[in-house]
C-alpha cells in the first residue's frame, strides 16, 4: 500500500506544506525527518509533518532521499514552529529552519554562468556582474550577493537571462555539516612480529635515499608499540615526523590498519570547571524555589516571574532549578541575551553540570555547533546554555526553560521569523508541560503587567547576597548620586567627567579597588561634524552618521568604511572635527588624568573573536586592570566583588529618540550597570551624569525603583494606547528608490484602511504611513505603518509583496 507523506518544503514559496509519495522500499518515516524532493524544476529540501490517507493531488511526486535516519525536528517543535508561523505571521518554512543548526538546512539556490561571452551590455551594473561572470566562472545567488554587498543586482541578473546573455540553473547545495572523523592508527603486528620488524629496519644497508622514510617508520612502530592502544594520525606525526605516505605504505605492508573515529566538536573540550560548595540558599531564595520545585514535581506548565535586584542570587535559584529538573530524569534549556555577557553563568552552570552541559552561540563554528545539536537529540546532555537560537535545541523531555534578563532587546529575532523568545518559550513550555522562570532585575513592562495582573505567579528577591559577608548580612544597593552636567558647563568644566566623578575615581583608586565606566556607545566619537556648515559625515549607502574608530570612520549598519576627511565633502571646510565621546576617548582621558590606572576597554570591538569576552573577564576579576570601560556588553551578567564604583559617562543617550519604548530601555540598561558596584563586604557608588537630570526615568534609576518607574510608565502607556494595553504590529517597507518607497507604502495604507472599515475593527487604528527614524540603511529607504489595537495581523494577507517585513510585538519603531 503506497504511503503518502505531508512535507514542509524549504523553499520559500507562498505555500509551503505538499504532499509526495513515499517508495514502498523504503518501509516508514518518521515525522521530524529531513528529506530531498522535486519542487518545480527543483531539489529541494523538506521535513515531514505526517502521514495523509488521501493526497490532495492525483499524480504525487516520490520522496528522492533521507538526509539524516533520524528526525531532526520533535513533534513538539513542529507543533511549535505551526504556532510561530500563525502567530507572527511567517512562513512555515522560515520557522522549521530556524530550529535547525547552520548548514544542515539548505536552499535552492541559483547558479549563474556565462552564455556568451563577447555579450556587452549597457547599464554599469549589468557590466559588472558579466565581468565578475567572466573572471571567477559560474557562481552561485549567494556568492554574487557578497560580491556585490547591499546592491540588488538580482533585476539586472533576470533581463541578462532574458537576453540570453546569462545562464541560470537551481541547484541544491547538500548539507555542509557532517559528524567529523580523524584518522586513526594501529599496529597490526603482534608485538614480537613488530619488535622483529622494528630490528630489521634498524639492521642492513640502507641506501641514502630511503634512510629518512626507513627511520620515520621505524619511531612510527615505537610509538604505536609504547601506547598499546590505537592513536591519533596527528599524534603519531608530532611524534615520530612521519607523513601520510609513511602510514599508507606501512599499511600496504601489512605493519598496521588505518581506521576512522568519530569524534566531537565541543567548545568546552579543555576547559574546566573546579566544582564548588553550592552555597547555602536565603531564606528568599528558599521561598522563591518551592512553588518552581511544586511545578517541576508535578510536571505543571507553568510561567514565574523572577524578579529580583542585581546582585540577588537569581542564578543560584535558576541552578537549583535546573538540578531538580535533572534529577527527575527531564532537561533544561537556559537562554541569556548574549553568550559574551554572561561568561561567569558558564563557568558556574559548567561547574553543577560536569560533561553534560551544552553550549550554543553564533561565535562557534557550523561544526561545533552540529556536535551540540547532534548531543542533545541524542540525550547525551543535560543543559544547553545559550542565546535565543538555544531555545530549539532538541532535548529530549525539556522540563524546564529559563529566560535570565528576560527583558534583553535580543531576545527578540533581527530576521524572519521575527519572534520575541520570551513568547515562543511560553508556548513551547506549555506544549511540553515545562515550567518557565523569566529573571530580570527590571523585567519588561510587558512582563511585570501580566505578573501584577496575575496571570503569572512573580517571585521576588529584595535583598543581596555575598559570600564575604557574616551570616544574616546583606550588601547593600549602591549610593546613586546624580550629576547635572548643563551645572558643570556653567561652572568651567568642560571635561567628559564631571567632579564628582573625578573625585569618586580618584579615591577607588586610591583604595585600590576597580571602577566602571559605562558609555552607551563603542568608538572615539559618534560622528565626525564641520564646524562651518554643521553637517556631520554620513554612510553614502544609509545616509546616517559614521563613527569614529581611530582614523577610520564606520557605519555600524552596513559597516561602510573610510579615512576621517581632513576638509568637509560638502562645504570644502578645514574645520571639521570628532563630536562625542566613544570607548577610546574615556580610556585616553582616564590615562591622562590616573596616569597609573591600569585600563581595560569591553566593547564589541573588542570581543570579536570566540572566548576573548573570557580572556577580559579574567583579566579584570583578577585585578591586572583597575579601570573597566564599556559598553551595554559589560551592564549586565557580571558579578566583580571588587568593584566599588560606576560611573555614567553620559546617562541620557537614547532618552529622546521617538520610539515608546526609549525610556524603559534608558532605565533598564542604568538599573543594571549601577548594580554593577558593591556586590560584596565594600560599598558601592554609582555617579550619573545628565543633562535631563529632572527626567523620570533617570530619577527612578537613581533610587533603584522599579515599580515606581514601572507605575508611571504603564500610565503613559495606557494614555497612549501602546503595549502592554493594545498590540502592534509593524509593516516595514524598503526600496531602492525614495518615491516608490513612499508611494507602495501609502497603497498598502489605503487597502488596510479600507480592511479595518469593512471589518468593523473600531478599536483597531492605523499610524503612518511615514518614514522610519532610520530613513535609509544599505542603499535602501524605509517606510513603515504601524497597526495597533486587539489582534491587528489579523489584518494582514501574507505572504506579502518582495520588499514587505511584518513584524508582530515589535521592540522597536526605529
Amino acid at each position: 500500500m503506497t504511503t503518502f507523506l505531508e512535507i514542509a518544503v524549504l523553499a520559500s514559496s507562498t505555500k509551503s506544506v505538499f504532499h509526495y509519495r513515499l517508495p514502498e522500499e523504503w518501509g516508514r518515516l518518521e515525522t521530524g525527518c529531513l528529506v530531498v524532493v522535486p519542487f518545480g524544476n527543483r531539489r529541494v529540501q523538506g521535513v515531514v509533518l505526517g502521514e495523509v490517507a488521501r493526497p490532495e493531488v492525483t499524480e504525487t511526486r516520490p520522496v528522492e532521499e533521507v538526509l539524516d535516519p533520524l528526525p531532526v525536528l520533535t513533534p513538539q517543535q513542529l507543533r511549535l514552529a505551526r504556532w510561530m508561523s500563525t502567530y507572527y505571521r511567517a512562513t512555515l518554512d522560515s520557522c522549521l529552519s530556524a530550529m535547525l543548526p547552520p548548514g544542515l538546512a539548505q536552499h535552492a539556490e541559483g547558479l549563474y554562468e556565462l552564455a556568451t561571452p563577447d555579450f556587452h551590455p549597457e547599464k554599469p551594473l549589468e557590466q559588472r556582474l558579466v565581468k565578475l561572470l567572466a573572471e571567477r566562472g559560474p557562481l552561485r545567488s549567494g556568492q554574487i550577493r557578497r560580491a556585490f554587498g547591499p546592491l540588488t543586482w538580482e533585476r539586472e541578473a533576470q533581463r541578462l537571462v532574458r537576453a540570453g546573455a546569462i545562464r541560470r540553473r537551481s541547484i541544491l547545495p547538500p548539507p555542509s555539516v557532517r559528524p567529523k572523523k580523524i584518522r586513526m592508527v594501529q599496529m597490526a603486528l603482534a608485538p614480537r612480529e613488530a619488535a622483529a620488524a622494528i630490528e630489521s629496519l634498524h639492521v642492513g644497508s640502507i641506501p641514502s635515499n630511503r634512510r629518512a622514510a626507513t627511520e620515520r617508520r621505524a619511531r612510527v612502530f615505537e610509538s604505536l608499540l609504547g601506547e598499546g592502544k590505537p592513536l591519533a594520525a596527528e599524534w603519531v606525526y608530532a611524534a615520530s615526523g612521519a607523513h601520510l605516505d609513511d602510514l599508507r605504505d606501512m599499511a600496504e605492508e601489512g605493519w598496521v590498519d588505518l581506521t576512522y573515529e568519530e569524534t566531537t566538536r565541543d567548545p568546552l573540550s579543555g576547559r574546566s570547571f573546579p566544582a564548588a560548595v553550592p552555597p547555602v540558599l536565603t531564606g528568599e531564595q528558599e521561598t522563591a524555589l518551592q512553588p518552581i520545585l511544586a511545578a517541576l514535581l508535578a510536571r505543571r506548565a507553568e510561567r514565574f516571574l523572577l524578579f529580583g535586584i542585581t546582585g540577588s542570587g537569581k542564578t543560584e535559584v535558576y541552578l537549583r532549578a535546573a538540578k531538580a529538573v535533572v534529577e527527575s530524569g527531564r532537561r533544561a534549556i537556559v537562554l541569556v541575551p548574549e553568550i559574551a555577557l554572561t561568561p561567569q553563568m558558564v563557568q558556574r552552570f559548567g561547574a553543577r553540570f560536569p560533561g553534560r552541559l551544552g553550549l550554543v552561540h553564533s561565535q562557534l563554528t557550523a561544526g561545533e555547533r552540529y556536535d551540540v545539536w547532534r548531543r542533545a537529540r541524542a540525550g547525551h546532555l543535560d543543559v544547553v546554555l545559550g542565546p535565543r537560537s538555544a531555545l530549539f535545541a532538541p532535548l529530549p523531555d525539556i522540563g524546564l526553560i529559563v529566560l535570565d534578563e528576560e527583558h534583553d532587546a535580543s531576545y527578540k529575532s533581527g530576521s524572519s521569523p521575527y519572534f520575541q523568545a520570551r513568547e515562543t518559550a511560553w508556548e513551547y513550555a506549555k506544549a511540553l508541560g515545562a515550567v518557565c522562570i523569566l529573571g530580570s532585575a527590571s523585567p519588561d513592562l510587558e512582563t511585570y503587567y501580566r505578573a501584577r495582573e496575575g496571570r503569572m505567579q512573580m517571585l521576588k528577591l529584595t535583598r543581596r547576597v555575598s559570600d564575604s559577608l557574616p551570616a544574616g548580612e546583606a550588601p547593600q544597593l549602591p549610593q546613586v548620586e546624580i550629576v547635572d552636567m548643563r551645572r558643570e558647563l556653567r561652572t568651567g568644566n568642560r571635561s567628559m567627567f564631571s567632579r564628582t566623578l573625578f573625585s569618586s575615581l580618584e579615591d577607588c583608586l586610591r583604595r585600590k579597588e576597580q571602577a566602571i565606566l559605562f558609555l552607551n556607545r563603542r568608538g572615539t566619537a559618534s560622528a565626525v561634524v564641520c564646524r562651518s556648515c554643521g553637517r556631520s559625515v554620513e554612510c553614502p549607502r544609509c545616509g546616517l552618521p559614521l563613527t569614529a574608530h581611530g582614523d577610520v570612520l564606520i557605519c555600524h549598519h552596513c559597516n561602510y568604511q573610510r579615512g576621517i576627511p581632513v576638509r568637509c565633502p560638502l562645504c570644502d571646510s578645514p574645520a571639521i572635527r570628532p563630536l562625542g565621546v566613544g570607548t577610546r576617548q574615556v580610556e585616553t582621558e582616564v590615562r591622562r588624568l590616573f596616569p597609573e590606572a591600569r585600563t581595560l576597554i569591553w566593547d564589541r570591538d573588542a570581543v570579536e573573536e570566540a572566548g576573548e569576552q573570557d580572556i577580559l573577564l579574567e583579566h579584570f576579576a583578577s585585578h591586572r586592570a583597575d579601570v573597566l570601560i564599556g559598553t551595554q556588553m559589560i551592564a549586565k551578567g557580571l558579578d566583580l566583588p571588587r568593584v566599588t564604583l560606576v560611573g555614567m559617562v553620559l546617562a541620557d543617550i537614547g532618552l529622546l529618540l521617538p520610539d515608546f519604548r526609549a525610556p524603559e530601555r534608558v532605565f533598564q540598561v542604568l538599573l543594571q550597570v549601577a548594580g554593577r558596584a558593591g556586590r560584596a563586604d565594600r560599598p558601592g557608588k554609582a555617579v550619573l551624569q545628565t543633562y535631563l537630570p529632572e527626567h523620570y526615568a533617570l530619577t527612578h534609576a537613581a533610587n533603584h525603583d522599579y515599580t515606581g518607574f514601572a507605575e508611571e510608565e504603564l500610565k503613559n502607556r495606557r494614555r497612549l494606547g501602546y503595549p502592554p494595553f493594545q498590540n502592534l504590529v509593524r509593516l516595514l517597507f524598503t526600496h531602492s528608490d525614495e518615491s516608490e518607497a513612499r508611494r507602495k507604502t501609502e497603497a498598502m495604507a489605503e487597502t488596510l484602511r479600507a480592511r479595518i472599515v469593512e471589518q468593523e475593527r473600531v478599536e483597531t487604528s492605523l499610524i503612518g504611513p511615514a518614514p522610519c527614524f532610520f530613513a535609509k540603511i544599505r542603499g535602501r529607504y524605509r517606510w513603515q505603518i504601524v497597526l495597533r489595537g486587539p489582534q491587528p495581523a489579523a489584518l494582514i494577507d501574507v505572504p506579502l509583496p518582495d520588499g514587505w517585513l511584518i513584524d508582530v510585538d515589535p521592540v522597536t519603531l526605529l
